[in-house]
């Protein structure tokens, strides 16, 4: 296992870092055999931990706070606060309200006294970004987190982010958590640039493209709409649609390409984003042992400059043959009435 310094923050952490979505009952409801992929993990050198406080309502931090019992200490861990949890007002956001009423519930589920990465899931335009550094840095000051991130902000938003900081005199954020894989290279057009930047550690999601990069789909052949992942997003894998078309015809190159280098299709997507001199980790999210142990395998393949001026052939520097699935969408898109002048004062 590689490790490298997360931003400059000081804290060394593993290449790969065990993400725990997959961990309740939206995966792997089994809690004794979550802990058994944890520690199997850490056995073999992973010492970076990510979770969230919804990832199964919770009970995913609850997990992992099983699986560090007597093994806190060396493990770097990661949560992150945002998404609602539970009904009614104010139970979500980035709101200092929320925020430090959440950081002491992930604590308790997690069954630890401090967060060594406390991240922002996503941006919240209804909150002032100071009002959401302000409550972050006092959290540091009590220490509660070590030091706190955001994921999926778009560029423009971790500047922003960055001077308000500066102007105010509080922390800023020191590490982004992106999805980037061989099919999705938007972030490296303009987001890794900012990380670098400004010093940020990046830990990137989604290197599978959400199974698409496991080899379980391939042009030409059919895809079962009623269950597994397609399931539960089936215009994600519908092989009739433009997008997924673009996605399948890549999958068939870059499994020619990894058969000529003698490795697996995710063995190479696993390798890819950590060629990337922006990127401390990449996350991986098993659901079982086995899972575990093909994600892994990628942890030793490093891919020589022709292999990536053959990815880059592939799918160019930059661009998405896709929208990330999962990522970050300006809420006026969405919501009409956020883009739209009322008629009175038009």
């Amino acid at each position: 296992m590689r490790y490298r310094v997360l931003g400059r923050t000081g804290i060394e952490v593993s290449v790969h870092c065990l993400g725990t979505m997959m961990f309740g009952s939206v995966g792997n409801d089994d809690h004794d055999d979550c802990v058994r992929i944890i520690h199997a993990a850490l056995d073999r050198g992973v010492n970076f931990v990510d979770t969230a406080d919804m990832y199964s309502d919770g009970e995913s931090e609850e997990i992992v706070g099983k699986a560090l019992r007597g093994r806190r200490d060396d493990v770097v861990l990661a949560t992150k606060v945002h998404f609602p949890m539970g009904e009614g007002r104010n139970r979500g956001g980035n709101s200092r309200r929320w925020i430090v009423h959440e950081v002491e519930e992930s604590l308790r589920r997690l069954g630890t006294d401090w967060i060594d990465l406390y991240q922002v899931h996503r941006p919240d335009h209804t909150t002032d970004i100071e009002e959401t550094l302000s409550a972050l840095t006092d959290l540091v000051h009590q220490g509660k987190i070590r030091a706190f991130g955001c994921s999926s902000f778009p560029p423009s938003q971790i500047v922003e982010a960055y001077h308000v900081a500066e102007r105010r005199g509080l922390h800023r954020f020191r590490t982004e958590q992106p999805p980037y894989s061989l099919l999705a290279r938007g972030i490296e057009a303009e987001l890794l640039p900012v990380a670098q930047a400004y010093g940020m550690g990046v830990l990137t999601w989604s290197p599978l493209a959400w199974g698409f990069l496991t080899g379980r789909y391939r042009k030409g052949q059919p895809v079962d709409l009623t269950s597994g992942r397609p399931a539960l997003n089936p215009g994600r894998f519908d092989p009739s649609r433009e997008e997924n078309v673009r996605k399948l015809d890549a999958v068939e190159r870059y499994v020619a390409l990894a058969d000529d280098i003698g490795c697996t299709l995710p063995e190479l997507a696993m390798a890819f984003p950590v060629a990337h001199p922006a990127v401390t980790s990449v996350i991986i999210g098993p659901r079982t042992m086995d899972q575990l142990d093909a994600a892994l395998k990628g942890a030793a393949l490093t891919l020589d400059d022709a292999v990536l001026d053959r990815i880059d052939e592939i799918v160019p520097p930059g661009e998405d043959l896709y929208a990330a699935d999962g990522a970050w969408r300006p809420p006026a898109l969405a919501d009409p009435t956020l883009r739209r002048r009322p008629p009175h004062l038009r």
